[in-house]
C-alpha cells in the first residue's frame, strides 16, 4: 500500500505538469541523440519515459523503430497526435518503466532522458532487470540523469554508487558530466551490454 501511494504522489505531481508544458519537454532532440544516430545503423530503439515523445519522433524520422513507454496518460496522447500528424509509426505505451510486462526486446538502443533518476529506490532495480532483458547483445544505454553527492533515499539524482552497480552490468563506454540549468550536477551516460 506504501509504494503504491507513493507512485500515486509521484503520477499526479507529473501529471499535473501536462498542463503547461513541463520544463523538460523542449521539443528538441539533444545533441547526444543525434551523435548516436548518426555513428549507427537505425535499428529498434526504446524510449523510456518518453513524455510527449519528442526523441522517439526523431529516432522514427532517421529510420528506427521506436516504443515510446510513459506513465501519463496525457504525455501519451500527445505523443500519439505528433507521430499521428507526422505520420511516423511510433508505438506508444501507457506503462510503468518498472513493469514493461508487454514490451518484448531485443532492442538496439535504449533512451532515459531523466526517467531513471526520478524512480524510488525500489523501483531502480525493477527497472535495471527490465532494461538487461530488453537490450540487445552489444546494445546501447544512453542515460541522460542528474547527479547526486550523498546517497540520501528519495532524492532525485544518481549517486556514484549507484553508477558502479550498473557497470556491474553494462560496460561504461563514455560519461560526460555537465550542469543543468547552470547549477544541477547531471552526467550523459553511454552504456553497452555484452556482445553475446
Amino acid at each position: 500500500m506504501h509504494h503504491f501511494t507513493l507512485f500515486s504522489l509521484r503520477r499526479l505531481s507529473y501529471a499535473l505538469m501536462y498542463f503547461r508544458r513541463p520544463p523538460w519537454d523542449t521539443g528538441i532532440s539533444p545533441p547526444e541523440l543525434m551523435e548516436h544516430i548518426a555513428g549507427h545503423s537505425a535499428g529498434r530503439a526504446l524510449d523510456l519515459g518518453c513524455g510527449t515523445g519528442t526523441n522517439a519522433l526523431t529516432l522514427a524520422r532517421h529510420g528506427w523503430q521506436v516504443t515510446g513507454v510513459d506513465f501519463i496518460p496525457a504525455a501519451i496522447q500527445q505523443a500519439r497526435r505528433k507521430a499521428g500528424a507526422a505520420g511516423l509509426p511510433v508505438d506508444f505505451r501507457l506503462d510503468d518503466v518498472t513493469r514493461l510486462d508487454g514490451i518484448s526486446g531485443p532492442f538496439d538502443l535504449a533512451l532515459d532522458m531523466g526517467c531513471f533518476h526520478s524512480l524510488d529506490r525500489t523501483g531502480r532495480p525493477a527497472y535495471l532487470n527490465n532494461l538487461e532483458r530488453l537490450l540487445a547483445p552489444g546494445g546501447t544505454f544512453l542515460l541522460y540523469a542528474f547527479l547526486q553527492a550523498g546517497n540520501e533515499a528519495g532524492k532525485r539524482g544518481l549517486t556514484e554508487a549507484e553508477i558502479m552497480a550498473i557497470a556491474n552490468r553494462l560496460d561504461l563506454v563514455n560519461r560526460v558530466n555537465s550542469t543543468e540549468r547552470g547549477r544541477i550536477p547531471s552526467a550523459w551516460l553511454t552504456w553497452r551490454k555484452a556482445a553475446a
